[in-house]
């Protein structure tokens, strides 16, 4: 699949499951709903767009292990030097990035950094921040250089205000682990699947004539605007009043 579908996907995974997902233990850094219990309405609204835009961010960093990937192209040689060694680590690409293990693994991680690491922690919500709104097509068209300062611009911005509203970030690990796991069920509906089991090398895979073809008119012309109308009409409803 491609970039701003992956993201998309990351969207959506998050605001349909965040709110359950917040009856879950240490999802939420405070005491407020102490008296009512943990409620499956717990994220504040700035807290769940906080987490749409991370989780959409993290669906991208499977794509590490290829160097012609959108991530691999967003902070210029750092990134794609990151991916030219990650894509030699993992076995290529759709190699280990593309399975449960990988998932698990950087939720858990992000997760750590978090509750250990709060400048580490700010670096990473900043980078997915950017990388989402690369991934979705934030910039001028055909001006990388002005596309490149919009998405700083922006990514600062966001981050201001997420500040500003005091958001926390105890749900951190689930949105990066969540945001890689779809990232890995959407390539697995592609035509090449993925080693979901790795290190096992079996493919997860759709068949042939129904597995969808990346990047062509099905993804680009039906599926991109049906995934745009799934998360207007998904904030709607989570932050509706009633």
């Amino acid at each position: 699949m491609m970039g701003h579908t992956h993201a998309m996907t990351g969207a959506i995974a998050w605001l349909g499951l965040a709110p359950a997902l917040a009856a879950l233990p240490l999802v939420n850094e405070s005491s407020r709903f102490v008296d009512t219990g943990i409620m499956a309405g717990a994220l504040n609204p700035a807290e769940l767009i906080a987490g749409a835009i991370i989780c959409a961010g993290a669906a991208m960093l499977p794509d590490l292990d290829h160097p012609s990937a959108t991530i691999a192209q967003t902070f210029g040689p750092v990134t794609w030097l990151l991916s030219k060694a990650v894509a030699w680590l993992s076995g290529g690409h759709r190699g280990a990035t593309h399975s449960l293990v990988f998932a698990v693994a950087l939720g858990f991680g992000a997760h750590w950094l978090a509750n250990t690491y709060p400048i580490g922690r700010d670096i990473m919500v900043v980078l997915l921040i950017g990388l989402a709104l690369r991934a979705v097509g934030v910039g001028i068209p055909g001006n990388k250089m002005g596309s490149a300062l919009i998405n700083i611009g922006l990514t600062a911005g966001l981050y201001a205000v997420f500040m500003s509203l005091a958001v926390g970030y105890a749900w951190l690990g689930l949105a990066v682990g969540i945001g890689c796991l779809i990232h890995v069920v959407g390539d697995c509906m592609t035509e090449r699947g993925c080693p979901v089991l790795w290190p096992l090398s079996v493919r997860w895979v759709l068949p042939w004539k129904i597995g969808i073809k990346t990047g062509k008119t099905f993804e680009q012309k039906i599926l991109a605007p049906v995934l745009s109308i799934a998360i207007v009409g998904l904030l709607f409803w989570r932050l509706a009043p009633v």
